[in-house]
C-alpha cells in the first residue's frame, strides 16, 4: 500500500541573490504487516448497594476474587493494573422526584499479556469468579520500532525512485539530498469482539487477530544535475 505525491521545484531567478538550485521533491507512504504479539483486556466489577461503603466493600471482595483467578490464568509475566475506580450515587428522577436509591461502585483493571493463546482463559477465569464486565479486548504490538524502520526504508526507496523517474524524464540526474522528513505515528490497535457466555458452560471464543499495519511516510527533496 502506498500513496505518492510529486512536486517539481524550479530554479529561482533572483537578482542579487544566489540562484536556488533546481530540485525535485517526492513523497511516499509504505506499510509493513506485523502479527500482534500483545493483548490488552479490560475487566472489572460493577456492584450496587444501599450505601457507598457497602457498594465499595462488595466490589472489593468480588474484584479480589476475580484478580486471584485471572492472575493465575495469565501467568507471572502478565501485567495487571487498575485503570479506573468510582463510587457514584444512583437517583430516581421519576415523577419529578430526586430520591437517592443507592450507590454503584465500579473498579476496572487492565491485563496486559504477551500470550495471546491465554486471552480466553483469562476472561473465563475472571468472569467465573466475580467479574461482571469486560469492557474491551485489544491486540497490539509490544514494540513497533523494527517494523517502523522497515516501513521507513520502503518509503524512502519509493520516494527516491519517484524523484529519479521525474528527473530522468527531463533529461536530468538526481544529486545530493537537500531535505528529508519522516512521518507516521503509532501502529493502530486492533479491538476485537468476543462472546462470553453468561452461564460459562463453554470457554469464551476469541477470533484470531489480524495483522497490524505499521505505516511510515517519507518526503525527500533532491538537487537536480545535468
Amino acid at each position: 500500500m502506498k500513496t505518492v505525491s510529486l512536486v517539481l521545484l524550479c530554479a529561482s531567478l533572483g537578482g542579487a541573490q544566489s540562484p536556488r538550485p533546481a530540485s525535485v521533491q517526492a513523497s511516499a507512504t509504505a506499510s509493513v504487516s506485523v502479527p500482534p504479539d500483545q493483548a490488552r483486556i479490560q475487566i472489572g466489577v460493577v456492584s450496587q448497594a444501599p450505601t457507598a461503603s457497602a457498594a465499595a466493600a462488595q466490589n472489593a471482595s468480588l474484584l479480589q476474587s476475580a484478580l486471584d483467578k485471572l492472575k493465575a490464568a495469565a501467568g507471572p509475566k502478565a501485567e495487571v493494573k487498575t485503570v479506573s475506580y468510582s463510587v457514584t450515587p444512583n437517583y430516581d428522577f421519576s415523577k419529578g422526584a430526586h430520591t437517592l436509591k443507592g450507590f454503584t461502585a465500579s473498579n476496572m483493571v487492565q491485563v496486559i499479556s504477551d500470550d495471546l493463546s491465554s486471552v480466553g482463559k483469562i476472561i473465563d477465569a475472571a468472569t467465573q469468579s466475580g467479574a461482571n464486565e469486560v469492557s474491551s479486548l485489544e491486540f497490539t504490538l509490544r514494540e513497533h520500532s523494527q517494523a517502523r524502520a522497515q516501513a521507513l526504508r520502503k518509503a524512502a526507496l519509493q520516494a527516491r525512485a519517484e524523484a529519479e523517474a521525474m528527473a530522468s524524464a527531463l533529461g536530468l540526474k538526481i544529486g545530493k539530498v537537500i531535505y528529508l522528513d519522516a512521518g507516521g505515528g503509532e501502529p493502530p490497535i486492533r479491538p476485537r469482539a468476543f462472546a462470553a457466555a453468561q452461564t460459562m458452560a463453554m470457554p469464551t471464543p476469541i477470533e484470531q487477530p489480524q495483522a497490524i499495519e505499521v505505516q511510515a511516510t517519507v518526503t525527500i527533496t533532491i538537487a537536480l544535475e545535468q
